[in-house]
């Protein structure tokens, strides 16, 4: 047999109005402070208790009383219509100032980068707490949860709009100075055949291929690497090319307190492929709550020095979303 699973319309219609009459045991009472007429009342009062099937008042020339229905349905809609009022406070409460859980998704190896900006933005709005979560993986924002994500810029998508966080960065080969006391450096990506390579693992199961442009000849050159390790993140290949295991291919950015303690050493730095950078995205909606209109002002006000931070819809990354793409 089907189940009917529709909502019934009104269940609470007329809920507010029983509430100030049984407060004030008065139709009049309850119409001023409901700020309508008192007939409006009684006929409101009068549908709720034909659509509940029972007389929920007493009524008499002097005095309203409640009927023993009455008075259980005051015990357990007080309470219940009160927290209903309750948790529309909370909820326009939200809506009107930056406050509450800001869920952002975030790649693993990005978590880093992002400590300065976070740190300031809790400073700044002490009412918001952030809620980070490392994922490898392209989730979709909006079913998962999240208020926004944070993602490289040919990873966003066409529907959303993206804030740029860091500019364009290169992708750099990096390795130990105990790694090169027993192997020569490469001078053309070719040679990385010879080496062991840190590979990391893509989303979707494959092996990333390194990428590099060729300044000369203005080509890509991709190339299927090896070694003994293989990760899921930037991060972890760093880490072992810091350990001597092998080189590792990441971007600048994450290698520069390396290379500035001279732990690390780049390789192949002509033929270095360039990266779009890394961009907050959320979907391109009308309403957008306080707290992540807050966090997006901040960014931008952060940015607003090197003329980066101006949101644009994702479709203006097509173009370097196809050129990354060709370059990895």
């Amino acid at each position: 047999m089907k189940q009917n699973f529709t909502v019934r319309q009104g269940a609470l219609d007329g809920v507010e109005a029983f509430l100030s009459v049984a407060q004030h045991r008065n139709f009049r009472k309850a119409a001023a402070e409901l700020g309508v007429t008192p007939s409006a009342i009684s006929q409101t009062i009068r549908v709720l208790e034909s659509r509940i099937g029972a007389a929920l008042f007493i009524r008499t020339t002097r005095s309203v009383g409640l009927t023993e229905a009455g008075e259980r349905f005051l015990e357990r809609a007080k309470p219940a219509f009160e927290e209903l009022v309750a948790a529309s406070e909370v909820a326009r409460e939200l809506g009107q100032r930056p406050s509450g859980l800001l869920r952002l998704s975030v790649p693993r190896a990005v978590i880093p980068a992002l400590q300065e900006l976070i740190a300031s933005f809790c400073r700044a709005y002490p009412d918001v707490e952030v809620e980070l979560a490392a994922s490898k993986e392209v989730i979709d924002l909006a079913a998962e949860g999240f208020d926004a994500g944070i993602r490289q810029g040919h990873l966003v998508g066409p529907d959303m709009i993206a804030v740029p966080l860091t500019p364009p960065f290169r992708l750099i080969v990096v390795g130990s100075p105990a790694y090169f006391a027993e192997r020569s450096k490469p001078r053309h990506p070719n040679d990385l055949r010879q080496h062991a390579c840190l590979r990391w693992r893509l989303s979707n199961g494959s092996l990333a291929l390194w990428s590099f442009n060729d300044k000369d000849s203005d080509k890509k050159i991709e190339i299927a690497v090896s070694g003994p390790l293989i990760a899921g993140d930037f991060q972890t290949t760093l880490d072992a090319a810091l350990e001597g295991i092998g080189l590792a291919q990441v971007p600048e950015p994450m290698a520069m307190e390396g290379l500035k303690a001279g732990k690390l050493t780049r390789v192949l730095e002509k033929y270095a492929s360039v990266m779009p950078g890394v961009f907050l995205c959320y979907p391109g909606r009308r309403h957008i709550m306080p707290k992540l209109r807050a966090f997006i002002d901040h960014v931008k006000s952060r940015n607003a020095g090197d003329g980066k931070a101006r949101a644009q819809p994702a479709a203006k990354h097509a173009r370097v979303r196809k050129k990354t793409e060709a370059s990895s």
